[in-house]
């Protein structure tokens, strides 16, 4: 009896061992907001399962998985395949939701902005220095700059400082919309700015947008939204201007052909005359091989739990879900990790 009753013992103490688990994360600020409900959420119905995520961005995160630091990333930018190949561990990409980057603004009097991307670029560039332009004024007919103080009239440029994810989708868009900003500052999480000042993280960038009468900067749609913060339309690649939302993020996504094998996909300028031009993937950096198996158990769990239940959540917080068949290719993904 008393060998039954330690062995018992020594059973509930194993059970709980595997199951008390801390999780660390690093990563995109884009997805923290859904991020931090989910992991919240699991944890709730896992007793036991901590799960600490640091939204640092994604350059930040890439670093951390990479070197093994963090028991997951999380990046707005697929990985180079230089990055995959110098990582200490082998990963997976994940998607995990859909978002969308908002060019914001702070010009007194005015209250919506139409942007062609040749014109984002440009301004970005740094070769339209004025609300006034000419370009400006023929993408936006009705619209009186004129009325704008002097004062303001002069464009502040203001970019990330930090590496963010939210930089790479906002230049990869540049890129493929304009040649001069592709043969020059490129596509990256933190891309030589040829003008401008740089804000870390969405709340420095669009509280400089704020105090600087002129400015302009991008967010992350549901930041924009949770804030109250104006952002212009964008035409998209069928001509049409089209103004963030949810839907026009789907159709972005709705219009990619077929989804690689191994997850890492651009959707920015997605054809389509309903589809947001700016909108992007996020992704979960995931070992192969866990480090920790009690861990990677968990990770597994944590991943397809994300992908059946948690997706229902995305919209309420102005994410788009995965698509049907993504999800269910997703699903083959996690349980083939170990």
């Amino acid at each position: 009896m008393k060998r039954t009753l330690i062995a018992v013992g020594l059973l509930v103490v194993a059970l709980s061992t595997a199951q008390a688990q801390k999780l660390t994360g690093a990563g995109a600020t884009f997805p923290y907001p859904i991020y931090s409900k989910w992991f919240s959420e699991y944890s709730a119905a896992h007793p036991g399962v901590e799960i600490n995520y640091q939204s640092i961005g994604s350059g930040g995160g890439i670093r951390q998985v990479t070197a093994g630091l963090v028991d997951f990333g999380a990046s707005d930018m697929p990985m180079t395949d230089e990055m995959l190949a110098s990582s200490k561990v082998k990963l997976i990409h994940i998607p995990t939701v859909l978002g969308a980057v908002v060019p914001i603004f702070n010009v007194p009097g005015i209250n919506d902005i139409k942007f062609s991307g040749d014109v984002l670029a440009d301004i970005y560039l740094g070769k339209i220095a004025r609300w006034d332009d000419p370009r400006i004024a023929k993408d936006n007919p009705g619209v009186n700059f004129s009325q704008v103080p002097e004062a303001a009239k002069k464009i502040t440029v203001v970019h990330r400082s930090d590496g963010s994810g939210t930089s790479f989708i906002f230049t990869d868009y540049l890129s493929k919309v304009n040649s001069d900003w592709a043969n020059g500052p490129g596509k990256g999480t933190s891309p030589s700015w040829p003008v401008g000042v740089g804000g870390k993280g969405n709340e420095n960038v669009a509280g400089l947008v704020r105090q600087l009468p002129g400015a302009i900067g991008y967010v992350e749609l549901i930041y924009a939204l949770q804030n109250n913060i104006s952002y212009g339309e964008v035409k998209n690649a069928s001509g049409k201007w089209v103004k963030a939302s949810i839907e026009g993020v789907t159709a972005a996504a709705a219009n990619l052909k077929q989804m690689p094998a191994d997850y890492r996909v651009s959707i920015t300028n997605a054809p389509g005359a309903t589809s947001y031009p700016i909108s992007s993937f996020t992704y979960l950096l995931i070992p192969v091989h866990a480090a920790d198996p009690a861990k990677g158990k968990v990770i597994k769990d944590l991943l397809s739990w994300i992908v059946k239940y948690g997706e229902g959540e995305v919209t309420a917080l102005s994410y788009a879900p995965l698509p049907a068949k993504l999800a269910e290719k997703e699903l083959k993904s996690i349980y083939s990790l170990q």
